[in-house]
């Protein structure tokens, strides 16, 4: 199944051009959050896959607007043609109360709450994320600082693939990097758009 991954930044090339032949033979769609929800929306009238995500840190306005047509897969795992979907969206807590940021504690037991649904499930395809795993295509200051819960979840269960955006290549400098190895997942940076098979 080819998935089409999606974070951070609106692609023109769907939203203000529409390349339909960026949607052919898509099979799914994960946006890794900070989206404009009409972007989501717009994608679901010439989608043929459905569209789920996870929440950004700047997603604030998806409690009033959510994305129309699409599936809000946070802490929980949706599975579509048999592909394994875990999400946990959010941040790094870098603001005393703002939603979708969380400190490393809160997001492990966000994880640990899932425990009955992961055995049921026997593991899950695809954790994702909109901050990266700790030491994995993360930075140093907290607000780009990854989750040591998502190694934890990864060295468990060997998904095939981690999905997140949040650190974006500008941020990164030299050392951006799309695709990196952690152990045996792939993990991807979905920045803007990229495509992978599973």
């Amino acid at each position: 199944m080819k998935i089409l991954v999606l974070s951070d930044v609106a692609d023109k090339a769907l939203w203000d051009y529409l390349d339909r032949s960026l949607l052919e033979g898509i099979g799914l769609i994960l946006s890794c959050g900070d989206l404009p929800a009409e972007y989501l929306s717009f994608l679901t009238c010439f989608a043929h896959a459905p569209i789920l995500y996870v929440h950004g840190n700047h997603d604030a306005g998806y409690v009033q607007k959510p994305p129309e047509g699409c599936i809000c897969v946070e802490d929980t795992i949706y599975t579509h043609e048999g592909v394994r979907v875990l999400g946990l969206g959010g941040s790094m807590r870098y603001r005393p109360s703002a939603p979708h940021m969380y400190t490393d504690r809160e997001m492990n037991r966000r994880a640990r709450k899932l425990w009955w649904k992961l055995h049921r499930s026997r593991g899950f395809d695809i954790l994702l994320t909109h901050a990266p795993a700790r030491g994995v295509g993360d930075q140093e200051d907290l607000p780009h600082r990854g989750f040591q819960t998502f190694n934890d979840l990864m060295d468990r269960w060997q998904p095939q693939y981690m999905i997140h955006g949040h650190v974006h290549p500008q941020y990164a400098a030299l050392s951006f990097q799309r695709v990196r190895q952690y152990g045996n997942t792939t993990v991807v940076n979905a920045y803007k758009r990229h495509v992978i098979e599973i």
